[in-house]
């Protein structure tokens, strides 16, 4: 009940000081896309967990060999709600952390770069998130 209270709060003054922000002008409140944020949201948390272990995994057996670096993503997505929620998510999985974003390019720290084919890179960290996301913001 507190959380609910806490997002519609924060929701309610975000639109009241953003009078110019675009940003919640590409939200669709349709059921499908309710329906798709929820799936997105077991998706998130899903994955948040699997990098955890991962990262806790490598944390508690040093041995285990890591390759970080930063790999450049293509992201399918065109508004800018669905591309900032993309970043964040990327950002609050262990073991990854976007840099910097342009147009459609995302720059990713990862902790064990698995390759640095754009394409397989991108399939590998945002193509999880992202089939949600094109279904919520399009």
């Amino acid at each position: 009940m507190i959380l609910g209270i806490g997002a519609l709060l924060s929701l309610g003054i975000s639109l009241i000081f953003c009078s110019r922000c675009d940003v919640f002008s590409e939200l669709k409140l349709t059921p499908a896309a309710l329906i798709y944020t929820f799936i997105y949201i077991i998706v998130f948390l899903y994955e948040l967990i699997k990098s955890n272990l991962d990262v806790a995994r490598r944390v508690i057996t040093p041995a285990l060999p890591i390759k970080p670096g930063i790999v450049e993503v293509k992201t399918r997505l065109r508004s800018k709600m669905g591309r900032m929620i993309l970043a964040n998510s990327i950002t609050l999985t262990p073991g990854t952390l976007t840099i910097d974003m342009v147009e459609d390019t995302l720059y990713i720290h990862w902790i064990d770069v698995k390759t640095e084919n754009i394409e397989e890179a991108t399939e590998k960290i945002v193509r999880k998130f992202e089939k949600y996301l094109e279904k919520i913001y399009g």
